[in-house]
C-alpha cells in the first residue's frame, strides 16, 4: 500500500497539525534543527519512526547509534506534540507521520520552503542500533560511500546534494570536523581546501584539545537561524563546515547543481520538498503492518 495525501484531508477538516508545530517551534530554531535531523534517520530502514523508541531488553535502539550520539536530540518535542495530538485525535496519527510532518514545519518556520506531506505511516515495532551504525552517513565518508547509501534506498546523487542542504540550520560537534582544522588526513596540517578566515574562526571555537570535541559550531556560519541557500554559497567559496559536505564540490555533477543552488534559491527550495517526499517514503509501513504508537518512546503493550 502507498502512502496517501491525508494533510489535505486533515486541513479540510479543521484538524491541521501545524498549530501543534508552531507552539513548539516558535522563537527557536534550534529546536528545528533537532527536528529536522531526525528525519535524516530514515536512511536507515525507513520512515516508521523507530529513532524515536527508546532502549528496551529486546533490543538496542538507534538514540545512541554513533552517528546520532549526543548529537540527535529534541525527542521531548515530538513527544509534546504526539500527546497533543492523541487528545484531540488518539490512535489515529503514527510518530512516524507527525516527525514527517514537524520536519516540514522546522524547514517552514526557519524561512525554508513549504510542501505537502503524503500521510498514512504507520510505526515501526523495534529498532537497531548496528544498521543505525552501518547505514547512517558519517561525516567522515568520501561522497561515493555517502552516495551509495543514498542510493540503496532508492535515492540519487542529486538527493545527496539537496538533501546536504539541510545543513543550511543546526551545529556540528568539534569532533566531527576537528581534523580538518589541524591533521587533516595524518598530514599534520589543516584541510588546504578549508578557507582560511573561517580556519581561524574555527581553531578559536574549538582548540585542539579533547575538552573541545563536544563544543558546537553551526554548519552555516553565514545565516546560521534561516533556512536558505547559504549552504552552498560556502561551498563554492570552501567554507563547508563538514568534510563530508565539501567533497560535493570534487564530483563535476554535484558541484554543477551546488552552483546552480546557489545562484537559484528557488530552485533549490522546489528541490528540496521533492527530495524530503522522496525519504520520507522509504520503507514505510502502511495497512495491518506496525501499528500507530500511543507514545513515541516505546510500542504499544
Amino acid at each position: 500500500m502507498s502512502l496517501w495525501p491525508r494533510e489535505m484531508s486533515l486541513r479540510s477538516q479543521g484538524k491541521s497539525l501545524r498549530p501543534q508545530g508552531r507552539i513548539i517551534f516558535s522563537g527557536s530554531v534550534i529546536e528545528s534543527e533537532k527536528v529536522l535531523e531526525k528525519q535524516y534517520a530514515f536512511l536507515k530502514e525507513g520512515c516508521d519512526g523507530s529513532v524515536l523508541l527508546d532502549d528496551t531488553k529486546r533490543f538496542k535502539g538507534e538514540k545512541n547509534a554513533l552517528p546520532n550520539r549526543n548529537s540527535l536530540r529534541g525527542f521531548e518535542v515530538i513527544d509534546t506534540i504526539k500527546a497533543d495530538v492523541e487528545r484531540a485525535c488518539p490512535s489515529t496519527v503514527s510518530c512516524a507521520d507527525i516527525l514527517t510532518l514537524a520536519a516540514r514545519e522546522a524547514v517552514f518556520q526557519s524561512g525554508g520552503p513549504f510542501w505537502y506531506v503524503p500521510l498514512g505511516r504507520r510505526d515501526g515495532l523495534t529498532a537497531s542500533e548496528i544498521a543505525a551504525n552501518e547505514q547512517l552517513p558519517s561525516p567522515f565518508e568520501p561522497l561515493d560511500d555517502i552516495t551509495a547509501k543514498f542510493t540503496s534506498k532508492g535515492l540519487d546523487l542529486k538527493d545527496v546534494v539537496v538533501l546536504s542542504g539541510g545543513h543550511t540550520i543546526g551545529y556540528a560537534q568539534c569532533f566531527t570536523f576537528k581534523r580538518r582544522l589541524f591533521n587533516f588526513k595524518g598530514s599534520g596540517k589543516p584541510d588546504p581546501t578549508l578557507d582560511s578566515s573561517l580556519l581561524s574562526g574555527l581553531r578559536s571555537t574549538c582548540p585542539n584539545v579533547d575538552i573541545s570535541n563536544t563544543k558546537l559550531a553551526p554548519l552555516d556560519t553565514a545565516t546560521a537561524y534561516m533556512f536558505d541557500n547559504a549552504y552552498y554559497d560556502n561551498l563554492v567559496s570552501n567554507s563547508g563546515l563538514l568534510e563530508s559536505d565539501q567533497a560535493i564540490m570534487g564530483d563535476p555533477v554535484a558541484a554543477s547543481l551546488v552552483s546552480s543552488y546557489s545562484m537559484y534559491p528557488d530552485m533549490f527550495s522546489q528541490d528540496f520538498g521533492a527530495s524530503m517526499v522522496k525519504m520520507g517514503s522509504i520503507g514505510v509501513l502502511t495497512g495491518q503492518d506496525g501499528e500507530i504508537r500511543k507514545k513515541c518512546g516505546s510500542v504499544n503493550s
